[in-house]
């Protein structure tokens, strides 16, 4: 095992001794400070990999899981995989750093708030890192689990459970749809390694499961990134504690989508379909996020909306870019990578206004004890050093300087203009749509950073709103908003840095056509001259001053609209109906009464496999090859009919347990007479066991009533009984004449020279079947702790 399979390893193995250390060093030490190590470890390690990855080379790694299928754990960092796993790791650090502070070690659970964490972290590593695609679905499947968790952590409010079911529901179900759509691209290549799958495009492209498996595939980007219309489940997620909201809903798991989009535009961009989905998408996620960001008046729901709004100018860079991939590598593929680029930037940038804000904003909520801004004002001279920060964060995310996110704000205007002039996809006519949503959209961005900003540090100051009085957090919360704070202003001085080291890689490992000429020569500057996008931004902070002004003047346009047609009214309506309908039809069948269960599941045991039978016409008889059925064998299987007649004509009950006794010494019989004499042993103890317990436990029990009860004839019980009667013989009649293979027995008949067992049972269940009887094992031993668990808390007394 490499050591990138390692990293993505450790976050779980760690998640298994951390109850242990919150449990012997709690209150004494906080728990975080153990945790810190392990993002503090993978970052570095990550940090060497940077030459070698600005070198043009990657990192491959390969571990069978099951070879048989063409499954293998295969791990691949580029350029696109560092990116993330550096914003993984390192803003991971800082926010368990930041969570020390924040989370109180005597009133929380820490040990689940820790390992939820590393759950989420070392999921998010095998999404980034992984080759497989099955793999990645798995590992993706675990961010959607874990962030549960973590957003239900403070589980006895209601809002938390609504907010983690919300994002569960949506982004499961998108997950689903992502694994049908890999589903369908291995069908098509014949392999679940994505570098293979990028060698075949032109199979792929041609092939008529090309536009669903893309489809499907977006499906699962949209939902995890919160793109329009699934945008609804990020702002109920803010329920979670503010560091989960710094990690998950900034830099990590929300960005997930994003992820899957770039690393499959090799295969799918380039397409008209693939360029309008995500460009268009991505946005109105801009326009929806901004527009709704304004009316907010809790901190977090502002900055929730603020980050559907920044994930879709992400999105449509990333669908603008694409079209660099129906030009192929020349000077147009260039302006249209550019995009791309910016892309890739402002995720960067992103991640450390985004990041260092939710951290003031958790900060403000600590200190003050609220986060609505109607509260808030005048916290300017208390709490200076978040003032700063806040001006620093709030000024990048509105697209000022000296701030990184005016450099990748103008780029992004760069991206829309190039766009509104292709003359490919139909932008001809609609190009002059992207630049014009996106002004629009950059002067609501600009109004609900200056409410961030102004409404809660300036103005008056509001001590009996508050529930506590407001000061300025201790050091050691403030280290991890200033750290990302610096990096904000560090990038806009330094921006090409990144650009040779992290922007280029990242660049080629989405657009492989720029692999030989080592991606496009881009340098990074705050300064283009009096150019369009530069007239833009003056507009933006012009319109954007004056409507912030006039706030109050324009902002009752938000009651016009109904609350009863939003998208979180159709999810809630949506959802009623669907538990009504549920309980509705669940009370059809559920009768209580075991007959009727029994009733459904022989009546489609009968349909489908009758069907089956039918029409595909698998009903075969072929006797000629049975051995003869001897005297002593009918004898034995007449004895068996007899006993087990007996059993409901029995009118004692020792009656009936002799008659279930002879019926389970009948089956021993058997074994004996076909060679399996452990099986025959089995079958005498397990019977003698069960008769003893029946005794005890009917020795206890009132004799049978003496009143006799007329039995009606009841057509459905006679024909179910004939119907499976008939199916299952004529099942087990069709499969003995059917040998489509050769038959196993002869396989297993080799255990000795294969297993070194003279037993041909035990090696059937240890060794050849091993992994099944562990996982038995596993299930039992599940089982037992569920029992276990549960009479603990009936003795603690709890519900």
């Amino acid at each position: 095992m490499s050591w990138l399979h390692t990293m993505i390893v450790i976050p779980f193995i760690f998640a298994l001794f951390v109850p242990f250390l919150y449990k012997f060093f709690t209150p004494r030490i906080h728990t975080g400070w153990f945790v810190f190590i392990v993002p503090l470890l993978l970052f570095l390690s990550l940090l060497k990999y940077i030459p070698t990855i600005a070198e043009g080379k990657t990192v491959y790694h390969s571990v069978p899981w099951m070879p048989s299928l063409g499954i293998n754990y295969t791990t691949y960092m580029d350029g696109l995989g560092l990116i993330f796993g550096l914003l993984i790791t390192g803003i991971g650090t800082l926010v368990v750093l930041y969570s020390i502070y924040y989370m109180s070690k005597h009133r929380e659970s820490l040990h689940n708030f820790y390992v939820y964490l590393l759950l989420f972290m070392g999921a998010m590593l095998g999404v980034v890192f992984t080759d497989n695609v099955l793999v990645l679905y798995v590992f993706w499947e675990m961010t959607s689990i874990s962030s549960f968790l973590l957003i239900a952590y403070w589980y006895q409010r209601k809002k938390s459970r609504y907010g983690a079911q919300k994002s569960m529901l949506i982004t499961i179900f998108g997950g689903l749809a992502m694994l049908a759509g890999f589903i369908m691209l291995s069908m098509i290549t014949e392999t679940y390694n994505l570098r293979e799958m990028f060698n075949q495009v032109d199979v792929i492209t041609a092939h008529s499961l090309f536009l669903p498996a893309m489809l499907l595939i977006l499906l699962g980007a949209f939902t995890k990134s919160a793109q329009f219309p699934f945008s609804i489940w990020l702002p109920d997620a803010m329920e979670a504690p503010t560091p989960i909201s710094a990690y998950l809903h900034s830099a990590t798991m929300v960005k997930a989508g994003i992820y899957l989009v770039a690393r499959f535009t090799p295969i799918f961009g380039g397409n008209a379909e693939w360029f309008w989905v995500i460009s268009s998408i991505g946005l109105i996620t801009l326009l929806y996020g901004s527009i709704n960001a304004v009316k907010q008046t809790d901190l977090k729901a502002l900055l929730a909306y603020s980050t559907i709004s920044q994930l879709g100018l992400i999105m449509c860079l990333l669908g603008l870019g694409s079209a660099a991939l129906y030009f192929g590598y020349g000077d147009e593929a260039t302006v249209y990578a550019a995009a791309i680029l910016a892309a890739i930037f402002h995720l960067i940038n992103h991640s450390t206004f985004k990041g260092s804000l939710f951290m003031v904003v958790g900060i403000i909520d600590h200190e003050t004890g609220t986060r609505d801004i109607r509260k808030l004002g005048g916290l300017m001279g208390l709490m200076p050093i978040s003032f700063t920060l806040t001006i620093i964060g709030s000024f990048a995310m509105a697209g000022l300087p000296p701030f990184n996110g005016f450099l990748s704000k103008e780029m992004f205007f760069t991206g829309v203009l190039n766009a509104s002039q292709m003359n490919i996809f139909s932008m001809d006519t609609f190009g002059l749509l992207f630049p014009t949503i996106a002004w629009i959209s950059s002067v609501f961005t600009f109004i609900y950073c200056m409410i961030l900003l102004f409404k809660t540090f300036a103005g008056r100051y509001q001590p009996s709103k508050l529930e506590k009085a407001a000061h300025e957090a201790p050091l050691g919360m403030l280290i991890s908003p200033i750290l990302l704070a610096s990096l904000v202003i560090l990038i806009f001085f330094f921006p090409n840095v990144l650009s040779h080291y992290l922007l280029q890689p990242a660049l080629i490992a989405i657009l492989p056509i720029f692999a030989e000429s080592g991606g496009i020569d881009v340098k990074i500057s705050a300064w283009h001259g009096w150019n369009t996008e530069l007239f833009m931004t003056l507009g933006i902070v012009g319109l954007g001053t004056f409507m912030y002004i006039y706030l109050k003047k324009w902002s009752g346009v938000y009651g016009l609209f109904s609350q009863r047609w939003t998208l979180n009214a159709g999810y809630d309506f949506a959802i009623e109906r669907m538990e009504r309908f549920s309980e509705g039809f669940t009370n059809q069948y559920m009768t209580g009464f075991i007959r009727d269960y029994v009733v459904y599941i022989f009546a489609v045991l009968i349909v489908m496999l009758g069907g089956s039978l039918w029409l595909f016409d698998g009903i075969a008889m072929d006797v000629s090859n049975d051995a003869p059925i001897s005297l002593y064998e009918g004898g034995v299987v007449v004895g068996m009919i007899i006993a087990a007649i007996t059993v409901p004509l029995a009118k004692s009950r020792l009656t009936a347990i002799i008659a279930v006794g002879v019926l389970g010494y009948l089956v021993s019989m058997l074994f004996v007479i076909f060679r399996a004499p452990d099986l025959a042993l089995t079958q005498l103890v397990v019977e003698t066991v069960t008769v003893a317990l029946f005794l005890l436990c009917f020795y206890h029990l009132p004799e049978f009533r003496k009143a006799t009860v007329p039995m009606r004839f009841k057509l459905t019980n006679l024909i179910i009984s004939i119907g499976v009667g008939v199916i299952v013989t004529i099942i087990a009649l069709s499969a003995n004449s059917t040998r489509l293979f050769e038959p196993i027995s002869s396989y297993f008949e080799n255990s000795y020279d294969l297993a070194g067992a003279k037993n041909i049972v035990n090696a059937i269940l240890v060794d050849f079947r091993g992994i099944d009887t562990m996982l038995e094992i596993f299930v039992l031993t599940i089982a037992s702790l569920g029992v276990y668990t549960l009479i603990k808390l009936r003795l603690a007394g709890r519900d």
